[in-house]
């Protein structure tokens, strides 16, 4: 109960914004031995029920780790999903599918294709907003405090408190005051002094709360993560070192410099790092990729390209509601592969718009913003998907 209300009291001290809080339970597979999907159904309504009594704006933790295989509770939360998403507001959902050390569950992916549909047609009259709680993860960590795929991992503590702090618009306005005639070794520097300024901050704030609230200091994730408002876009950073428009050629380099500076900035400012700690180019929350994908200059390959050096994946992708189940299926595989090839989380968060076609703008309001409706590949991966199994791990994997 105090959570929100220390947090008000740290914005109104140091001045600083803080966005939202969050809660993250332990996975729900993991602690609550449901029969059926009923029992879950009503688990997550109560959840949603506490979360608004206590004013806390999402509860995670809402899924399942199954990267190497299912337990029968793993089922049983997977198949509660669409009804779980479509029935709360707050509560917010994640499912492992891959790991380095594990390799990739495409029986469980084959799976996914067809719930996110299921949850898009559930939520159509929001435009599939139900979808916006879901991320289908590869290596997921277990102490990323952004929604909407945190959850409380089992190698926590009881209780603790996890900072995510952002700042592209600070980063965007130091590049600016830089200047054009800077190199681009010259420009990591300057985000890398950035990233140790706002990690500095961040921390500071974690550990008061913490302190405050008599509870662990867990960690702090140092993620430019991009809102809807004017000036707080990762595309518009990259634009300001010089692209034309987010999707150009360069963009993947571009990418890479923000995410490197970010965790060296981080990672030199505190020794608690940790969560996701980099750049997400969420579509529909960041105005500069919505701006770009409307104008036609990032398409979906440029983008999944963008995945294999940003913080997570695909995120915020509204893709045209008939798009056939195997294709979404087939979005999650390939980002899956990136993230386990380059040992690395990944996450997939894909929204089908039912009754709406590519070049649609779709609106979700707040900070989840609006996103155009992407086009995609409609060559058929059927038969490839259908084939289920488990992709074995890269030998990368392999580190005893």
């Amino acid at each position: 109960k105090n959570l929100k209300k220390e947090a008000k009291a740290l914005e109104n001290r140091f001045g600083l914004p803080i966005v939202n809080t969050r809660i993250s339970i332990t996975p729900v597979s993991l602690f609550y031995p449901a029969k059926n999907s009923e029992e879950l159904i009503y688990l997550a309504e109560n959840l949603d029920n506490i979360a608004s009594d206590l004013e806390v704006d999402f509860i995670g933790g809402f899924g399942a780790l199954v990267h190497k295989g299912e337990t029968i509770i793993d089922k049983i939360v997977m198949k509660s999903l669409p009804d779980v998403l479509a029935s709360t507001v707050r509560v917010c959902s994640f499912v492992n599918v891959a790991s380095t050390r594990s390799g990739i569950n495409m029986d469980a992916i084959l799976k996914m294709g067809k719930i996110i549909k299921e949850i898009a047609y559930k939520t159509k009259e929001k435009n599939g907003i139900g979808c916006a709680k879901l991320v289908v993860f590869s290596n997921a960590v277990e102490d990323n405090p952004f929604m909407a795929g945190s959850f409380h991992g089992p190698g926590e503590p009881e209780c603790c408190i996890n900072i995510g702090v952002s700042g592209p618009g600070v980063v965007k306005y130091a590049l600016n005051k830089l200047g054009k005639g800077a190199n681009l070794g010259e420009v990591a520097e300057t985000i890398k002094k950035v990233a140790f300024k706002i990690t500095r901050a961040g921390e500071l704030i974690g550990k008061e709360m913490a302190k405050k609230l008599g509870v662990t200091f867990g960690i702090l994730d140092l993620s430019l993560a991009p809102t809807p408002a004017v000036g707080d876009s990762v595309a518009e950073i990259l634009e300001a070192m010089g692209l034309e428009k987010t999707g150009a050629f360069g963009s993947v380099a571009a990418l890479f410099i923000l995410n490197d500076a970010v965790k060296k900035g981080g990672l030199f400012a505190s020794s608690s790092v940790g969560g996701l700690s980099g750049a997400f180019i969420p579509v529909s929350e960041d105005k500069g990729m919505v701006d770009a994908v409307k104008n036609g200059s990032l398409n979906m390959e440029m983008l999944m390209a963008m995945t294999s050096v940003c913080s997570v994946g695909l995120d915020m992708i509204v893709i045209p509601g008939d798009t056939p189940e195997e294709i979404i299926s087939a979005i999650i595989a390939d980002e899956s592969a990136i993230g386990v090839a380059n040992n690395k989380t990944t996450g997939v968060r894909i929204i089908p718009a039912f009754g709406k076609k590519v070049g649609d703008l779709v609106s979700f309001g707040g900070l989840l913003g609006e996103a155009t409706v992407m086009e995609v590949n409609q060559f058929s991966p059927k038969a490839f998907i259908n084939r289920g199994g488990r992709i074995p791990a890269p030998i990368i994997g392999f580190r005893n």
